[in-house]
């Protein structure tokens, strides 16, 4: 079943391959017997569904979990149920392209006024003027 992003985003199963690992941590013998965390890898820069500009926002979003392949690369161990790991590191992935898929809004250039210049101007002099008459007191 595909991985739902948006209304019009949508990720197919074979774009991601699931891997399940044993865990460290808490959980007793059970931890060195069953595999129960997941490191899911979805293929980004081959994936049809993605348009550019939101691989491009996903790549500098997933920092080190990019690849030099172009994967993406999720991994859980928090949950002691292989199952619950998985919906984790899901959930996770479609967090991530909905955060990707937001278009940044463009920033608009501003100037300091020419008051606020004159103020600023103004106040160092004075500092100036306080930090001068500091020094030993003649006699």
């Amino acid at each position: 079943m595909p991985l739902t992003i948006t209304d019009t985003m949508q990720i197919e199963d074979w774009e991601i391959t699931e891997q399940f690992i044993r865990a460290g941590g808490p959980g007793g013998q059970n931890v060195n017997k069953v595999s129960s965390a997941v490191e899911l890898r979805f293929e980004a820069a081959r994936s049809p569904n993605l348009p550019e500009p939101v691989k491009r926002r996903l790549q500098r979003l997933a920092g080190r979990r990019w690849t030099k392949e172009g994967a993406l690369v999720i991994q859980v161990t928090e949950e002691r149920s292989q199952a619950r790991n998985r919906e984790i590191a899901r959930e996770r992935l479609a967090e991530l392209i909905r955060r990707a898929a937001e278009k940044p809004k463009k920033r608009i250039k501003t100037r300091v006024s020419l008051n606020q210049k004159r103020k600023r101007v103004e106040a160092k002099k004075k500092r100036g003027e306080v930090k001068a008459l500091r020094g030993k007191v003649e006699e």
